[in-house]
């Protein structure tokens, strides 16, 4: 039977640790680049009207440091790449049971995401230091809807000429976190780590991000 339990030492930990957030991403890339690329000048790839938003060229800017690191330089006339990239931010509401601390401030809780009983009690699969044979009674759960982001960023380059693809990358993350401009760097980095990457692979990218 698993029980979870939060000490005052791990209780400290976590807010230790919250001075960094850890930013996983699944990122799968296929590419047949070459070996030998003389021309690494490229150029954006218009989007279509209603998706030509200062969100979307914000994050093309990101794109844009990414490729730079990398020796591609950015050409408005007769460029021997193309870029393309499209993102989207998906919500999706999960329903949450959590144990309701009787003795101290509603939001000192502690969560668990699964079935959930009928009668609002489970029977060992979750453990409240809260819950005392010497207080006596049962813990009380409740249910509260949580939101969880799926988000995914596609980058793709090709050469202009003779519009071959050389190089897809598609970024997947799920994350709590409501706002994709706050993620969207650690992403395009992601796209890009250790640039062009394994064909046809996937990997998981771990990034630091810095909370103050």
């Amino acid at each position: 039977m698993k029980r979870i339990v939060l000490t005052a030492t791990a209780a400290l930990a976590l807010l230790l640790g919250g001075c960094a957030t850890t930013i996983r991403s699944d990122v799968t890339t296929f590419h047949q680049w070459p070996a030998q690329l003389q021309d690494k000048t490229y150029s954006f790839d218009a989007p279509p009207p209603q998706d030509d938003t200062l969100e979307l060229r914000s994050y093309q800017n990101l794109v844009r440091a990414q490729l730079g690191k990398l020796g591609f330089q950015e050409a408005a006339a007769t460029p021997a790449l193309r870029v393309s990239m499209r993102f989207t931010t998906t919500d999706v509401p999960v329903r949450v049971v959590q144990a309701v601390d009787p003795f101290f401030s509603p939001s000192a809780r502690f969560a668990y995401m699964g079935p959930y009983h009928r009668r609002g009690y489970w029977g060992g699969g979750l453990y409240s230091p809260f819950y005392d044979p010497f207080w006596g009674g049962l813990p009380r759960y409740e249910v509260v809807e949580r939101h969880v982001y799926q988000r995914e960023l596609q980058v793709g380059i090709r050469a202009a000429g003779d519009n071959r693809r050389l190089f897809d990358v598609t970024v997947h993350n799920n994350s709590g976190e409501l706002s994709t401009p706050a993620l969207m760097p650690a992403l395009v980095q992601s796209a890009f780590e250790g640039f062009p990457g394994p064909n046809g692979g996937a990997r998981r990218v771990e990034l630091k991000q810095g909370n103050g």
